[in-house]
């Protein structure tokens, strides 16, 4: 289930990539067909993020999250 979390809705462009940086803003850069384009911040509101969620920006254009599915791994720490 996916959780809308902004209500500010960030308009995409063709030649970029969006994605929800550290810092909790949303960030555009451009993807390897697009050189003369730089990165960006394209969004205002800063969410904060939680463990055990996947963030991202929705086909919409506002910042979702949804519940990570860990089911079956198998932990690599000793």
């Amino acid at each position: 289930m996916v959780e809308r979390l902004t209500k500010e809705k960030v308009e995409r462009e063709d030649g970029y990539l969006y994605y929800l940086g550290k810092d909790g803003y949303a960030w555009r850069t451009p993807m390897k067909n697009n050189p003369r384009g730089r990165k960006s911040k394209v969004g205002s509101e800063k969410v904060s993020r939680q463990d055990g969620y996947l963030y991202f920006i929705d086909k919409n254009g506002y910042v979702a999250r949804t519940k990570m599915n860990r089911r079956g791994r198998v932990s690599r720490r000793r």
